[in-house]
């Protein structure tokens, strides 16, 4: 791909011409200091091409990507702005990645989640509880009524919205699968529902625990696959928070949700969403999310909880309210950019910005969607068909 330069002191091809040619008013700053203006208007960014070799930038995600977490590229002023270029750029999947996804995707899955959960959810709480919400410290999408709410007021209707469609009660026993840092603990448990946390991250095993203690809750956390779970006795009601994304095995998923409710049990899950399965950026699969994080599809999930006895309640789009939540979560890391910086480093500053300020445009653009849905396991098992009946199903569907 090429995009004619209008400057003369741009070369013709490369990301430095990309962004010449778009309508977004800002400036080029190149490696000699000289300013480009480009767009029509006030300027609302800076990129400041280092190099030569930064001009030159290829024009695919995992190119620029790299040249801004190297440093080659800077940007100054409003960087979530610069995503609408994010449509221009190629998307070129190395076929190691391709080959490694397969592999990770046929292997052990548990062992798998752990690998990539402890990848991502590496760092120290501090880091990630610099830019989420400090009431219930969630890793996933508020629930805005007012574009103008804080964060912590979307996090409050979020449990309030929870609670409501499970219909918790004090006595209850409530699974919380992947349990981040304990929100649900903390306003379920405050109500006297007694809430088992299942989780692969150790520092939120140890998160968890304080707060049980702390404030002398009924519950419990165990660091422990959702899919190896084998309680002895099933729970109430089940909630799962943007963990979906890390299980895309559905069919096992759903399998192991109803071994684990009662009947009339309801399960109330959200999530990230794409329209197609498997739709991940090699750039987000090798420095963001590694493994087999997938976007949820909603169509693929809904299926198989039907095949396996569930039925649906509802389902609510909330993709405006992920975008929301990720802006407010890009504002607050870069205001905390120089403690993120000494404390963490500067490449992990960089990857969760451009992770933060893209998902934004992602959800903005409908790139990515959200949805939350509430199911309940009633007294049939469903027809859970196998692999083979389902491919004579399809075949049956031809005309």
């Amino acid at each position: 791909m090429s995009v004619a330069a209008p400057h003369k002191d741009l070369p013709r091809t490369g990301v430095a011409a990309l962004l010449a040619g778009l309508k977004i008013p800002g400036e080029i700053q190149l490696p000699n200091g000289a300013v480009i203006p480009v767009g029509i208007g006030e300027p609302v960014y800076r990129v400041i091409f280092h190099s030569e070799r930064a001009l030159r930038t290829p024009m695919t995600e995992m190119g620029v990507g790299r040249a801004y977490l190297s440093g080659d590229i800077e940007v100054k002023g409003d960087f979530g702005a610069l995503f609408n270029a994010r449509q221009n750029l190629q998307e070129k999947v190395p076929l190691r990645q391709k080959v490694q996804f397969v592999y990770d995707f046929i292997r052990t899955a548990t062992k798998m989640n752990a690998k990539a959960i402890g990848d991502h959810y590496g760092l120290d709480d501090e880091f990630y509880l610099t830019f989420l919400d400090n009431r219930y410290r969630f890793y996933t999408q508020g629930l805005f009524q007012r574009p103008d709410e804080t964060l912590e007021e979307a996090s409050e209707h979020k449990m309030e919205t929870m609670s409501a469609a499970l219909d918790l009660k004090p006595g209850m026993r409530l699974l919380d699968i992947g349990g981040g840092w304990g929100g649900v603990t903390q306003y379920c448990g405050a109500r006297g529902v007694h809430v088992t946390t299942l989780t692969l991250a150790p520092n939120s095993a140890r998160y968890i625990q304080r707060i049980i203690e702390k404030n002398n809750l009924s519950g419990q956390v165990f660091l422990e696959d959702f899919l190896d779970h084998k309680p002895e006795e099933p729970y109430d009601h089940v909630v799962i928070f943007g963990v979906i994304e890390h299980i895309p095995n559905y069919r096992r998923f759903a399998r192991r949700v109803w071994d684990v409710l009662k009947p009339g049990g309801r399960m109330y899950l959200d999530g990230s969403a794409a329209v197609e399965k498997f739709a991940v950026s090699s750039f987000t699969r090798y420095y963001i999310w590694p493994g087999t994080h997938t976007y949820m599809t909603l169509q693929d999930v809904l299926a198989e909880l039907l095949y396996h006895g569930f039925q649906v309640l509802d389902v609510v789009n909330e993709t405006r309210d992920y975008e929301l939540t990720m802006v407010e979560w890009a504002k607050r890391l870069d205001s905390a950019k120089e403690e993120l910086i000494a404390g963490w480093g500067e490449q992990n500053y960089r990857v969760f910005r451009l992770c933060l300020w893209g998902g934004s445009h992602a959800f903005k653009t409908n790139a990515l969607q959200a949805y939350h849905m509430v199911v309940e396991r009633t007294s049939s098992p469903g027809p859970r068909p196998s692999i083979p009946r389902r491919f004579r199903q399809f075949l049956g569907s031809l005309r």
